[in-house]
């Protein structure tokens, strides 16, 4: 656990580097942001199709296997962990709606709608370091890969926010992101996640909120998208996952 617990810590620094270096990623020299924005989104799709689903559905079996003996695991209850993602995916759906409501209407951003919206993708980042531990005990391959994942995502979602609240994310946001990265990572050392109930759970919210933003940031065509980079980016990580999976066999 202590070698996991390291390994996490060496993630959760490289995601918040990620974080703060997000801008000058998405404007490299010679790499046109759309590329590296599309490039981010397949590869973030692929994540969610090929990765997050199926350990979804992983939460949701172990849960029924544990539980099993002592209540009655019905076809109902099946859909508990799914009902968890689907509020995840509300939750951050909500709040984009919000803010870009208040856009369209010229109004000017909000102080407390901001720091809702941040609060939100700050709980969404410690979600991801809290497990980030058991994720590596269960396999490194499979940990740097969700790691990658996250971290192009981070691209996309920096854009997001930026567009939202480009002052007011410019002067702190960034550095709230990486702090909530290191946050989950300080808690899982406090609060090991030893459940099985509470990890399938956490996964699952985590696992709807990453299905909104990967879709809402890459799929609109008003974005510019580049579908060649963007299959690049779902063929890379499909095949990187395909092999790693082959090899943990």
């Amino acid at each position: 656990m202590e070698m996991a617990l390291f390994g996490s810590l060496v993630i959760a620094l490289a995601l918040a580097w990620l974080h703060l270096a997000a801008l000058r990623i998405r404007k490299l020299p010679l790499v046109p942001e759309n590329v590296t924005g599309s490039f981010a989104g397949g590869l973030a799709v692929a994540y969610v199709f090929l990765h997050l689903l199926p350990e979804i559905a992983e939460g949701e079996e172990a849960i029924g296997e544990l539980l099993g003996d002592t209540i009655e695991v019905t076809a109902l209850f099946d859909l508990g962990i799914f009902v968890v993602a689907l509020a995840g995916f509300t939750a951050f759906y909500g709040l984009d709606r919000l803010a870009t409501s208040r856009k369209a209407h010229g109004k000017p951003d909000s102080t407390g709608l901001y720091w809702v919206h941040l609060g939100a993708f700050a709980f969404y980042n410690t979600l991801i370091t809290y497990t980030m531990a058991l994720r590596l005990e269960t396999g490194l391959l499979f940990a740097i890969l969700f790691t990658v994942a996250m971290g192009l995502h981070f691209v996309l979602t920096d854009r997001h926010l930026e567009e939202h609240y480009p002052r007011r994310f410019a002067a702190n946001g960034r550095l709230v992101l990486a702090g909530a990265l290191l946050l989950g990572w300080l808690l899982s050392v406090i609060f090991a996640p030893t459940s099985t109930v509470v990890v399938a759970i956490l996964t699952a919210l985590l696992g709807g909120a990453v299905l909104l933003n990967v879709f809402k940031e890459e799929l609109p065509s008003n974005r510019g998208s580049s579908f060649p980079w963007f299959l690049v980016g779902m063929v890379v990580y499909s095949v990187l996952l395909a092999l790693v999976t082959a090899a943990a066999e």
